[in-house]
């Protein structure tokens, strides 16, 4: 029988894995899901006027490394929703665009994510949505502090009841 010490951190456990196996994020078209959340980080993020985003920038944007944003960019360029092109002021670097199918593809995707959003909230309500959002954000502090490595958790059940 488990004592009491250890029945929060493992209801605490089983929360997280439940979450994490939730797939929150939505594959549209097709596409992968982290290449939906580049595609609608794009779309967010180039303004009016603006000639696309650097790697760099979405690379931070999004918390990835630059290799694996640019991985995400070929796949995306290949099924032509994205296109690169030299910046008009500095040549060397190199800007990303949505095509106009990347943008239609974007749009979709950001409308499906704002729904589910908002089904969650009426489901939650105003009140324990703000304060899961404000409890997530503190969640992902201690990780960034303690780099604890949540990932590390088991999640096939084999965890031991020591």
């Amino acid at each position: 029988m488990e004592d009491d010490n250890n029945k929060v951190p493992h209801k605490l456990l089983f929360a997280l894995q439940q979450l994490h196996k939730a797939h929150w994020t939505h594959s549209a078209e097709g596409n992968k899901p982290s290449e939906t959340t580049l595609m609608i980080c794009i779309a967010r993020n180039t303004h009016f006027g603006k000639q696309g985003l650097k790697v760099s920038e979405i690379s931070r944007l999004l918390g990835l490394t630059p290799p694996t944003v640019t991985q995400l960019l070929n796949s995306l360029e290949a099924k032509e929703l994205v296109f690169r092109q030299a910046d008009p002021e500095d040549r060397r670097v190199v800007r990303v665009n949505l095509t106009e199918r990347g943008c239609e593809v974007a749009k979709k995707a950001k409308k499906h994510r704002d729904e589910i959003l908002s089904k969650l909230v009426d489901y939650l309500g105003e009140e324990d949505s703000d304060r899961l959002a404000d409890l997530l954000i503190k969640v992902h502090t201690f990780a960034q502090e303690h780099r604890c490595g949540l990932e590390q958790l088991p999640t096939n059940g084999d965890e031991s009841n020591d």
